[in-house]
């Protein structure tokens, strides 16, 4: 197996990024397809985006509480996108990470693929003494995620692919401002809450360390 490709964009247009993982998804597909067998070459983007809100293909709009002139007034933007899940939010201080690889070189199914992303995220927090965890009929990681009153999400995750080679990702809340979570149902969940790691440890990270954690975490559990 080879090392992830690891791009670090900054802070970038969310729909600039979105094009950009369409364009290098094509080229391993188109890859694959010539070659007629799994593709190792992968690239893993590292970014943060301005204020954004994405919905996912089985979304519910109405989990979006505002409306076209309110988010105006945040300045943010929202898209409907192609990947699983409910509606989110991208914004500044969150880490946001776009592996778009071979699912079939790494002999995995999505549903694992999956797991060793959350397992990843669960690596990296626990680096700050949170312990991450899943919950049982949803995606991403939490925390205490099996006490109703306190379960609260700290990382979503939502992924598309084709032909096995994979876009979208993970959104990991870092020093996220976390107030505009509250103009959504956040993954369409209308009784937990979200956390941020500045909000668990009361301190802010730098994000270079994130970064750095991360690539460490997901070569280790791929």
């Amino acid at each position: 197996m080879t090392s992830f490709q690891y791009e670090d964009l900054g802070t970038k247009d969310y729909k600039e990024c979105w094009d950009y993982q369409e364009d290098l998804m094509k080229e391993i597909i188109d890859k694959k397809l010539s070659k007629k067998e799994p593709i190792s070459k992968n690239h893993f983007l590292l970014v943060e985006h301005p204020h954004v809100y994405t919905l996912g293909r089985s979304g519910n709009t109405n989990n979006l509480l505002v409306d076209k002139d309110f988010l105006n007034k945040i300045k943010a933007t929202y898209y409907k996108i192609d990947r699983g899940g409910d509606i989110t939010y991208h914004g500044p201080g969150q880490l946001v990470g776009y592996p778009i690889i071979d699912l079939e070189y790494y002999n995995l199914g999505i549903k694992q693929y999956i797991g060793k992303m959350e397992n990843a995220i669960i690596d990296i927090i626990g680096h700050y003494g949170i312990k991450g965890g899943l919950k049982k009929g949803a995606t991403g990681v939490w925390i205490d995620a099996d006490d109703l009153s306190k379960a609260r999400k700290i990382c979503a995750i939502g992924v598309r692919a084709s032909r096995y080679v994979t876009m979208h990702g993970f959104a990991l809340n870092v020093n996220t401002n976390l107030k505009y979570f509250s103009y959504i149902n956040p993954c369409g969940f209308t009784d937990y809450g979200v956390t941020s790691i500045e909000k668990e440890i009361g301190q802010k990270i730098d994000m270079n360390e994130i970064k750095k954690l991360t690539k460490e975490a997901f070569n280790k559990i791929f």
